[in-house]
């Protein structure tokens, strides 16, 4: 006779219970997202690259520099040593650009003139957009009694024939030098920029950021220097750029009627002055001068419209390969 066993059955096994999930560590292979700052300065570049126009510019301008400042290396003749066996000679092996009357190596004169017409564009461009910038937007910032007398200062300026005060006072700083004259020409250069960026100052010192940062304390100098100045740069490069040109023709145009840069030293308006009486027999003293001229002016202007085309927001300007994705797209949604 069988006897059933009695007892408590033993508990099946039970499944262990998932561990919670260990946090991912993070994938150091992931790239990170790229600054919106850089991505906005690859947008730029990028449109910039894409304007056919601004690059031809800019290698223009990166040639005539390399021209101004390593030609002398070219030659052995300097700009003030005269060659009397080689009195008016045409462009030749010993003189690439001829001579003039008194032997002078014009080659050598040409890219002396060029140098001093570069440095001082790029001068009165720096210190007349260093200037507009500083006085608009204080002016449109501060507003009250400082606008009115910045602005009472900027109509003054405008009202003065800047010619005129220009010839009148470069005669009585002879002896201070071009670097007066750089300073004269950036004075009378400023006043429309600073018009400009006042207006611009008015509508971004209502914007959010910077009411936040004036009620948190921050002090105005560092409100215009930090969060105005980097609003308006885009527009302050565009007229800087410009303002380079401007400022080589119109120190080539006081040059020429005896008010710029002095002798024994040349530049570009000096040059033209000296041979332009003498241009029909001799063109050599004239057109390479007036050449390198044109095509500086020709190029800053280039840079200037792929610039303001490149950093305006609106521009329709896309870069070339967002233009082929673009048209490829088109193609197969329409084939």
């Amino acid at each position: 006779m069988t006897t059933a066993t009695t007892g408590s059955a033993a508990p099946e096994p039970t499944a262990p219970e998932p561990a919670a999930p260990e946090p991912a560590a993070p994938d150091s292979a992931a790239p990170a997202r790229p600054p919106r700052a850089a991505g906005r300065g690859r947008l730029v570049l990028a449109r910039l690259l894409a304007a056919r126009g601004a690059v031809v510019g800019a290698v223009l301008v990166l040639l005539l520099f390399a021209l101004a400042f390593g030609g002398p290396y070219l030659t052995r003749w300097d700009y003030t040593t005269p060659d009397f066996s080689a009195l008016h000679q045409p462009p030749s092996a010993e003189h690439l650009f001829g001579t003039n009357g008194v032997g002078q190596d014009v080659f050598a004169q040409t890219v002396r003139g060029l140098q001093k017409s570069l440095v001082i564009g790029l001068l009165v461009a720096l210190f007349s957009t260093l200037l507009a910038s500083v006085v608009g937007a204080c002016a449109g910032y501060f507003g009250g009694w400082a606008d009115r007398a910045l602005m009472f200062l900027v109509d003054l300026l405008l009202v003065f024939p800047a010619f005129l005060v220009i010839t009148i006072v470069s005669a009585r700083l002879k002896s201070a030098g071009w670097i007066a004259f750089v300073l004269l020409l950036a004075l009378f250069n400023w006043m429309i920029t600073a018009r400009v960026v006042r207006s611009m100052t008015i509508s971004l010192r209502e914007r959010e950021f910077v009411r936040a940062a004036r009620f948190m304390g921050v002090r105005p100098l560092r409100i215009i220097s930090r969060h105005i100045l980097p609003n308006v740069a885009s527009f302050l490069i565009i007229d800087a750029t410009i303002a380079v040109g401007g400022a080589v023709m119109s120190e080539t145009a006081l040059s020429y009627f005896g008010f710029g840069v002095k002798p024994p030293d040349v530049s570009l308006g000096t040059l033209l002055a000296a041979g332009t009486g003498e241009a029909p027999v001799f063109p050599w003293l004239f057109y390479f001068a007036a050449a390198l001229l044109v095509l500086f002016v020709l190029a800053v202007n280039l840079i200037g419209d792929g610039l303001r085309d490149a950093l305006d927001p609106t521009s329709g300007a896309t870069p070339r390969r967002s233009r082929r994705s673009h048209r490829s797209a088109a193609r197969r949604k329409h084939p």
